[in-house]
């Protein structure tokens, strides 16, 4: 099963076009991006979960409440019809509540229900972080706190190795551009203590000094909330596609100044 390891890897390397197979099937041109872009769904339709897959979304994450088994017959039809568009894709479940009833068969059908996947925030009870199930990875929230201290807080998580990734709850809605040297500091901080691979959202009318501003965090994966229909969502995809392109290749050419 796909890791997401293998998602935020794939999002910086270039994919050739042309055919493939004995048909001839044609396979679109992937150009390497800073980072891989992740769709979150607070309501889930299996429709707009394919059509944000084939505007070029590298994953999704779904939203559940850790009780409601029926809710997660949609969770599992959404990822079977967002697979249609890449079967690589990445599935991801943001338990919201709900955390103390959870155990070892839960987690296991999670995995069933073909997520890979699914972030818990630091409330949740520590034994979660022990049930090993094997291809259902955890990712643990990380919010932003004052004080000099939170940062060597923070890099207590280091001592969890089934701990796969974290997601920076950093509230960044609006003015990223706008933060100022110390700021960023702060935040960077934070960001280098704990260490794990990153997850960050983002708002959907991100901008390219946004975008650039970002790149300081170090992270590996933006998480862009869908829109109303599934018609935004794509522009939305491809608009933060493309920046995230143009992110990707200009820290590449400052990198190697004098290859022409």
């Amino acid at each position: 099963m796909a890791k997401l390891s293998d998602m935020f890897t794939q999002a910086r390397r270039a994919q050739n076009g042309g055919s493939m197979g004995f048909l001839g099937k044609n396979r679109t041109e992937v150009k390497p991006r800073a980072a891989a872009l992740v769709v979150e769904f607070p309501t889930i339709d299996a429709g707009d979960a394919e059509s944000a897959i084939k505007a070029g979304a590298d994953g999704l994450l779904f939203a559940w409440d850790g009780t409601d088994s029926a809710a997660l017959t949609p969770i599992k039809q959404g990822i079977e019809a967002a697979k249609v568009g890449n079967e690589n894709a990445i599935f991801g479940l943001h338990i919201t509540e709900g955390w103390d009833t959870l155990e070892h068969d839960s987690l296991e059908q999670l995995k069933e229900q073909g997520v890979n996947y699914i972030i818990l925030p630091l409330s949740a009870p520590a034994r979660l972080l022990a049930m090993h199930v094997k291809d259902l990875q955890i990712v643990v929230t990380v919010p932003m706190r004052e004080g000099d201290m939170y940062p060597l807080f923070m890099r207590n998580l280091t001592a969890f190795e089934t701990i796969a990734a974290v997601q920076l709850d950093f509230g960044l809605s609006d003015g990223i551009s706008d933060l100022s040297i110390e700021e960023i500091i702060q935040y960077r901080a934070v960001r280098e203590s704990v260490r794990f691979p990153a997850l960050l959202d983002i708002p959907d009318d991100i901008t390219e000094a946004d975008a650039f501003t970002l790149t300081t965090l170090g992270i590996q994966a933006v998480i862009l909330t869908a829109a109303k229909t599934s018609a935004e969502t794509a522009k939305h995809i491809k608009a933060t596609r493309k920046l995230l392109e143009k992110v990707y290749q200009e820290e590449k050419d400052k990198s190697n100044p004098l290859k022409p």
